[in-house]
C-alpha cells in the first residue's frame, strides 16, 4: 500500500505552482470514524483533501484553515479543519444520508451538498482576527467550487481536481487524490496553455491511484512536457487534536450561571467531539472544579 502523500512544485519555469494528493487512507479513516455513506465519503474526501492541500501552503507552522460548505441538499454542513503538515480533521451533519447513483452511474455528490450554498475558507494565521473568503457553490461538486474561491475570492486563477474511488458493492475507498494547479503572478498565456493541454488527462488521477500507481509516478507522466520542479513532500493524515484541556475551556467559557445549572441539574456532563467521536466524561467533582476556575478567573454571570 502506497503511504498517503502530497507534493509540492513548480511547473513551466515556475510560471504556475501545484500541489498534488494521494489521500486514500485519509479518506478510509474519515469513512470509518463517522460511518459514512457512500455519497458522504465522495463529498466529505474531497473536501478533506484540498483542505490537507491548503494547510500545507500556508507559511507558518501555527497557522490553520477551515472550510465549511453549507448546501441546500441533505448533507447539512460539510465542516474541515486543517493544520500544520497536511493533517486534517473533519465531519459532515449528516454523515448516513445516501442517493440513488445519478443516471451516468456516479455518486450525486451534487445531489447530496444541494445548490444555492457557499463555501467557506477561514485562514488562522495568529493575528487578531482570522481571514475569511467566501463564494457562492457553482456545481456542488466540490472541485469545481474550490476552483472558483481561489478565482473569486484570492484572485489566483486555479486548476483543481479532486476525486475519490470507492468499490460499488461495500463502498471501500480504492483511490482518492487531487490537484491543485495555480497562475503565479506574471504567468505567461503560453504557460497557461500548456497546462490546459494536459487538462483532460487531470481526472485520471484517481482512478491511477485506486489501480496502486503512486503519486510520484502519475505526476512524473502528467507532467512530462511541463518542466515539473518538485519542492516539498508531506504525509497528510485524518488526525483530530481535541483534548480534555480545551473541552475544560470550553465548559469553562460558557460562564458560572450555566456551569453551576449544568452541576445542579445533572451533576455530570459528556462531551462528544464532532471530529473524531471522542466523549469526555466531566463528573459532579470535575465540573465543580471548573466553576471554582471560571470564578478566580472572572467568568461571566450571564
Amino acid at each position: 500500500m502506497n503511504q498517503d502523500l502530497i507534493l509540492h512544485g513548480m511547473l513551466c519555469s515556475c510560471a504556475l505552482r501545484f500541489a498534488a494528493i494521494d489521500g486514500t487512507q485519509l479518506v478510509r479513516d474519515a469513512q470509518k470514524t463517522h460511518n459514512l455513506s457512500r455519497v458522504a465519503t465522495a463529498a466529505l474526501g474531497r473536501q478533506l483533501m484540498m483542505t490537507s492541500v491548503i494547510a500545507t501552503l500556508c507559511k507558518n507552522d501555527t497557522d490553520t484553515v477551515s472550510t465549511v460548505i453549507a448546501g441546500s441538499g441533505p448533507s447539512g454542513n460539510l465542516v474541515c479543519v486543517g493544520r500544520s503538515g497536511g493533517l486534517v480533521k473533519g465531519y459532515a451533519t449528516n454523515p448516513d444520508a445516501e442517493l440513488p447513483l445519478r443516471e451516468d452511474g456516479k455518486l450525486d455528490v451534487r445531489g447530496y451538498i444541494g445548490l444555492p450554498g457557499k463555501l467557506t475558507v477561514i485562514r488562522d494565521l495568529g493575528l487578531k482576527e482570522p481571514y475569511v473568503g467566501m463564494c457562492n457553490l457553482i456545481s456542488g461538486e466540490i472541485a469545481e467550487d474550490f476552483a472558483q474561491y481561489f478565482t473569486a475570492s484570492e484572485q489566483q486563477p486555479s486548476v483543481v481536481y479532486l476525486g475519490v474511488r470507492e468499490n460499488a458493492s461495500d463502498g471501500y475507498v480504492t483511490g482518492a487524490g487531487g490537484l491543485l494547479i495555480q497562475a503565479m503572478p506574471n504567468c505567461p498565456d503560453e504557460a497557461i496553455d500548456r497546462v490546459m493541454k494536459i487538462a483532460d488527462r487531470i481526472p485520471a488521477i484517481g482512478a491511477r491511484i485506486a489501480d496502486g500507481e503512486a503519486l510520484e509516478t502519475i505526476l512524473k507522466d502528467l507532467f512530462s512536457d511541463l518542466d515539473a520542479e518538485y519542492t516539498n513532500r508531506y504525509t497528510p493524515s485524518f488526525s483530530c487534536d481535541c483534548s480534555r484541556e480545551r473541552l475544560e475551556r470550553a465548559l469553562i467559557s460558557i460562564g458560572k450561571k450555566e456551569l453551576k445549572d449544568l452541576i445542579d441539574q445533572d451533576g455530570k456532563a459528556e462531551l462528544t467531539c464532532q471530529f473524531c467521536g471522542k466523549a469526555y466524561l466531566f463528573n459532579r467533582d470535575a465540573l465543580e472544579a471548573l466553576l471554582i476556575e471560571a470564578t478566580d478567573n472572572g467568568g461571566t454571570n450571564v
